[in-house]
């Protein structure tokens, strides 16, 4: 019988497979699994040597606290390594992470302080500052600051640079890798250019991010925003070595979550938005090349983390990196589109208890209330807080007893501004044709409409 000390004896050694339905020219382009780590993603590496640095080196032990500021990953790993050795975990995130991603902190005992996504260093909201601050302010704390913590590059310099020389058999031409705090980068360039110098280092980099201009002029831009968590940032990190990068790609947010929709539909494999632009930053590289090459690129982690976002239509499509049919009229506001077999209804003669059910299984506070395809009520949170209030076994009762037939309708051509009147009576606004049901329009599916029209991020 095989087995191991206990979960951080797992972390390492993850797979290396070759991608193989997708267009890499006339490379052939592999996929390190760091999804396979235990906490899921390659940052359980850092996680577990910065941890066991600082304890060496005699900064933390018994009692300590640990503080961090994340974009995701990082704290993940923290947390996995924080809770196997007893250690109280305070990470700062922003506030674009996923709820997933969230969760898992949560669950592995992190208190999670939430901090805004959209301001620079130096603003005390700035999820560095922050975390700096309360590391100051905790007795017996200690700041991780994966920025500038060398225990960072050293775990991909021992770990990660020597399992894919050892991987590819010695024979690998390009690793194509991304920048977040730049420890993987920095790590896999000290290795490679110790054992291997004619390995190319190739940066992918988010629209946005300041890096990849770095990387060409040496200077450092105005960063913008994008959706891909974990990488690219708005200045150059301390402990990131660009200087063997020759060449960085640009990605888009909707190639890089387009990528790695099409990884998991294409080739199997679950993995989040960050490995999506380093893919697609890997396959521009294969595809301009004119002799055949072999090229490594990471998974970075999984793609479970996403679920809500970047593998869910509705979110990729209120956000414009989904392709719908546009009409110019009220039915481009509406989320879930009837016609699309997207809209959540319940009939007349279905028990409340069924329409409480899909209320919270979707996240909706109303319901349409559909016989053979047409509308005939919405049924609400009020309705249905009103029924079971005055009645003990309401939810056995039918949904038509208490729907609401009072229907606020709009033609699609009905202008935007005449939602307004329909949502300050505190209704939310049915479109329809004759008996023609397309979908609901509510107060955010408007705030998103005009998000996407005023070009907000």
């Amino acid at each position: 019988m095989v087995s191991h000390p206990n979960v951080l004896s797992l972390i390492g050694n993850t797979p290396l497979v070759e991608l193989r339905a997708l267009d890499t020219g006339p490379c052939r382009l592999f996929l390190k699994l760091e999804s396979q780590n235990p906490g899921g993603s390659i940052k359980d590496r850092i996680g577990c040597s910065m941890i066991e640095a600082a304890e060496r080196d005699g900064k933390v032990g018994p009692g300590s606290t640990l503080v961090e500021a994340t974009a995701g990953n990082t704290g993940l790993g923290l947390a996995l390594v924080a809770a196997q050795k007893g250690y109280r975990l305070i990470l700062v995130i922003p506030d674009k992470m996923s709820q997933e991603k969230v969760f898992h902190l949560k669950a592995l005992g992190a208190e999670v302080v939430m901090t805004r996504s959209d301001v620079g260093q130096g603003h005390p909201q700035y999820y560095q500052d922050l975390a700096e601050s309360i590391a100051k302010d905790t007795p017996n704390a200690w700041y991780v600051n994966q920025f500038n913590n060398p225990a960072n590059p050293l775990a991909h310099e021992i770990t990660t640079g020597p399992e894919i020389w050892e991987q590819t058999g010695h024979q690998l031409d390009a690793v194509v890798c991304g920048v977040g705090s730049g420890g993987t980068i920095t790590g896999l360039t000290r290795f490679f250019s110790r054992i291997a110098p004619d390995v190319e280092m190739v940066l992918a980099d988010p629209v946005g991010s300041v890096l990849a201009d770095y990387v060409e002029t040496g200077r450092v831009g105005e960063a913008g925003s994008w959706a891909v968590e974990g990488i690219g940032e708005d200045f150059v990190p301390p402990i990131a070595d660009l200087s063997r990068v020759r060449r960085a790609f640009r990605i888009a947010d909707s190639e890089s979550l387009g990528t790695a929709r099409d990884l998991l539909r294409c080739e199997g494999i679950l993995a989040g938005s960050s490995s999506g632009t380093l893919v697609a930053a890997a396959l521009k590289y294969c595809r301009e090349q004119s002799e055949p090459k072999r090229v490594v690129t990471f998974a970075c982690d999984s793609g479970n983390k996403y679920l809500c976002k970047m593998f869910n239509d509705f979110w990729m499509a209120d956000r414009g990196f989904l392709d719908v049919p546009l009409y110019g009229d009220l039915r481009d506001l509406i989320t879930r589109r009837f016609a699309d077999g997207a809209v959540v209804s319940v009939g007349p003669e279905d028990p409340l208890a069924v329409a409480y059910t899909r209320m919270r299984l979707y996240e909706v506070s109303q319901l349409p209330v559909l016989r053979n395809r047409k509308i005939v009520g919405i049924l609400d949170e009020s309705d249905l807080l009103l029924a079971v209030t005055e009645s003990n076994d309401a939810f056995r009762h039918p949904v038509h007893r208490f729907m609401s037939t009072k229907l606020q309708t709009l033609s699609p051509c009905s202008r935007v501004e005449d939602l307004l009147p329909v949502f300050d009576a505190g209704l939310v606004a049915i479109v329809a044709e004759g008996d023609e049901f397309f979908g609901l329009i509510t107060r955010v599916d408007l705030l998103s409409f005009l998000r996407r029209r005023h070009g907000a991020a």
